[in-house]
């Protein structure tokens, strides 16, 4: 069985600072969402607009820049 790693970009709006939190052993997460849109023109060549929300957690040293840098 092949081993995989998928990499995704999300850059886009932040919808609010982040939710940080500490597991009882001491580990730090973050959670917070991010929001991208995608504009398209219909058939009718009028101009349409989709907005997705995507849910972020990051641990340990990834929470800890969440933390500092994303306000």
């Amino acid at each position: 069985m092949w081993n995989s790693l998928n990499k995704v970009q999300i850059i886009w709006n932040l919808t609010a600072d982040p939710e940080i939190k500490e597991t009882p052993n001491w580990q730090k997460v973050a959670t917070f969402s991010v929001a991208t849109n995608r504009k398209w023109k219909d058939k009718n060549d009028r101009l349409q607009e989709e907005v997705e929300y995507h849910s972020v957690v990051a641990w340990r040293w990834l929470a800890d820049i969440a933390e500092s840098y994303m306000q």
